[in-house]
């Protein structure tokens, strides 16, 4: 049987935006937090700065006008930006205006730019002929760091850039992993996935326990600041088991959680049923707390960690 059509449902899409940008004063616009003293001597506030200084602003404020005051304006995002061009001298932005007064989504719902996608967008700027000296004034770095970003993936393969590509790890992460072999660089990104882990330290142990023939330059042999070669083979012997255990775990952890849901469902069934709980709770008191417990679980991970 076919549903009945709800006639009062809307069958238009409400714009999040107006159509076109608006130039606002900035003195009419009003910010809806305070931004801290110390985010003027702040990194990001400098790099702002530079990228309007170099090519003007790209990413317009969000404002939404004040029902109060109708020659005002609430700032929802934008706050960092529209401070610079205060400090600029600047006397109206252009800006998009919203329809909604919520600022959560601006606010919070951050997507930071991951080492991998920076590159891609300074050797894309560097293809289109745009100056190195240029791109480095507006990312407010020295041109000798344009160079070592736009050189990032040198070395590392295809796989290793798919699986972190969306991964916030330091630069330093990338000279470690080209000192390996391809097979090994994605064993080691999956490592670094799985303990959530992308650090420089984190990395060079994983690197200290690469067997040398998966190193690409294996006739070197490793030398580790404060190691011996007994403790290095010993390292490679022990990360080695880490990974076998991962692996394990890896493959029966999908089959283990469907036999633990249908053994909790199965339990909740039995000690529901009144005659099997008294009976549990004055012949096996013991396993009946148990079951309670597995029961009542919402969660497969320690107390400590849930």
């Amino acid at each position: 049987m076919s549903k009945p059509v709800d006639t009062g449902a809307p069958n238009t899409i409400t714009q999040a935006f107006g159509s076109d940008f608006v130039v606002v004063q900035i003195a009419s616009i009003l910010p809806v937090k305070s931004i801290e003293k110390t985010a003027k001597s702040s990194h990001k506030y400098r790099q702002i700065a530079a990228s309007i200084r170099e090519m003007g602003l790209v990413e317009p404020p969000v404002v939404i006008q004040d029902t109060r005051d109708p020659g005002s304006y609430l700032l929802l995002d934008g706050h960092l930006r529209i401070e610079v061009l205060r400090d600029l001298g600047e006397s109206e932005v252009e800006c998009l205006v919203s329809t909604d007064d919520e600022a959560f989504t601006y606010n919070k719902r951050i997507s930071r730019l991951s080492p991998i996608q920076e590159q891609r967008m300074i050797a894309k700027a560097i293809e289109r002929n745009v100056p190195k000296d240029k791109i480095a004034r507006a990312l407010d770095i020295n041109v000798r760091s344009i160079a070592r970003k736009a050189q990032l993936l040198d070395g590392i393969c295809e796989e290793v850039v798919g699986l972190l590509k969306d991964r916030i790890c330091p630069l330093a992460v990338f000279d470690v992993l080209r000192k390996m072999s391809p097979l090994r660089q994605i064993e080691a990104a999956e490592l670094l996935i799985n303990a959530n882990n992308f650090s420089v330290s984190y990395a060079a142990a994983i690197l200290a326990g690469t067997p040398q023939a998966q190193l690409v330059t294996p006739q070197t042999p490793k030398r580790l600041k404060g190691m011996t070669a007994e403790a290095i083979a010993r390292m490679e012997r022990e990360l080695s088991r880490l990974q076998e255990a991962i692996s394990s775990i890896q493959d029966s952890y999908g089959q283990d959680h469907l036999h633990l849901t249908v053994v909790k469902g199965y339990l909740r069934k039995l000690i529901t049923n009144d005659r099997v709980a008294r009976y549990l709770e004055q012949y096996q008191p013991e396993l009946f707390i148990e079951f309670q417990k597995i029961a009542e679980m919402t969660s497969t991970l320690p107390s400590e960690a849930a």
